[in-house]
């Protein structure tokens, strides 16, 4: 497959939800700056898993599955399986829906990294 304007157009949009979570972090908003990361590492991984197929999950537990299974299948992907993941339990999971955001630090860095786990996934993509 190859990255397709759809594709383009959700990392775009992940980058945009990394720069609202920046925003929020910078007031002092923790809580929703960790979901919008996670929603900017979800689209990250849902425009990667629509480069490499051709189709865009439209589930969580499909973007996961996916991205597991494209992982067996080429090894550069598997270095993002478990960023996903701990984004996906710290972010999402523990900060945004309990409010378990401790350390601080540990998550704000996480939010910040997102932009990392963006790049990884378009150059990934950009390869499929």
């Amino acid at each position: 497959m190859a990255v397709t304007m759809d594709a383009i157009a959700i990392f775009a949009d992940a980058r945009e939800l990394h720069k609202q979570a920046i925003e929020r972090l910078q007031e002092d908003d923790i809580r929703d700056a960790a979901e919008k990361a996670w929603c900017a590492t979800l689209r990250a991984t849902n425009a990667l898993i629509l480069a490499y197929t051709g189709n865009e999950p439209l589930k969580t537990p499909e973007t996961s599955r996916t991205l597991r299974a494209l992982s067996l299948q080429n090894h550069q992907l598997y270095a993002l399986v478990p960023r996903f993941y701990t984004r996906q339990g710290q972010l999402h999971g523990e900060c945004f829906y309990l409010g378990l955001c401790e350390p601080r630090e540990d998550t704000e860095r996480r939010i910040v990294e997102t932009i990392d786990y963006i790049r990884d996934a378009q150059a990934l993509a950009e390869k499929s």
